[in-house]
């Protein structure tokens, strides 16, 4: 039984792997078309085409992301913003450790 579960918990944690790296790929991709934004200024027409293509949506699938048009939608407005990923997730990052060690302090004034 525990060469089941060890099992089932190696197949999970290669599944998450996967994940993580197609995500990778999406980000990459975002990339792609941000740069191409501020070159060509087509970015967001760019990261449409890719995501509606057999590509694209097997990519987005196996990140985890269902692609649809809402998914698109909210891309093509992420590249028109113009914030490089690695920006966003930083910042991203850094507002929620703030706003945890708010929430920490205020638990401790309490």
């Amino acid at each position: 039984m525990t060469d089941f579960i060890d099992g089932t918990a190696y197949n999970n944690e290669q599944g998450n792997r996967a994940r993580k790296l197609f995500a990778a790929v999406v980000l990459a991709a975002l990339d792609d078309a941000i740069a191409d934004d501020k070159k060509y200024g087509n970015g967001p027409e760019q990261i449409a085409r890719w995501a509606r293509s057999r590509d694209g949506r097997e990519v987005l699938t196996c990140a985890g992301i269902d692609p649809n048009e809402r998914v698109v939608g909210g891309l093509m407005d992420f590249v028109s913003r113009g914030v490089r990923t690695s920006v966003a997730l930083s910042r991203e990052e850094s507002e929620r450790r703030h706003a945890a060690a708010l929430a920490e302090e205020e638990a401790r004034a309490a």
